[in-house]
């Protein structure tokens, strides 16, 4: 009498290799670095086209109850390096004070 055996059970799957994980994740963050200059460039851009219209319409360069905005929701949003990263691109796009 013959009997049929079932293949052998896989065993757990082999962990991915960390060194080719690592090399992914990074071209993640080079991708998303990529964007994020991308985007800063269109904020200054946007920024400096803001203060240009401001003076030639007699009004000061800058805002500061706007940057104030700014600077709160950068802070909500990633705690006290996100207000200096806020700072940051405000400095970007008006030069400093």
């Amino acid at each position: 009498m013959s009997t049929l055996t079932a293949p052998p059970a896989a065993g757990p799957t082999a962990p991915e290799d960390p060194t080719e994980r690592i090399g992914d994740l990074r071209g993640a963050i080079d991708a998303c670095d990529a964007e994020i200059i991308e985007l800063v460039r269109r904020r200054l851009e946007i920024s400096q086209e803001i203060g240009a219209l401001r003076a030639a319409s007699g009004g000061t360069r800058l805002s500061l109850s706007r940057e104030q905005q700014v600077l709160a929701r950068f802070r909500a949003e990633l705690g006290p390096d996100g207000a200096a990263l806020g700072m940051m691109l405000l400095r970007q796009g008006r030069g400093r004070l």
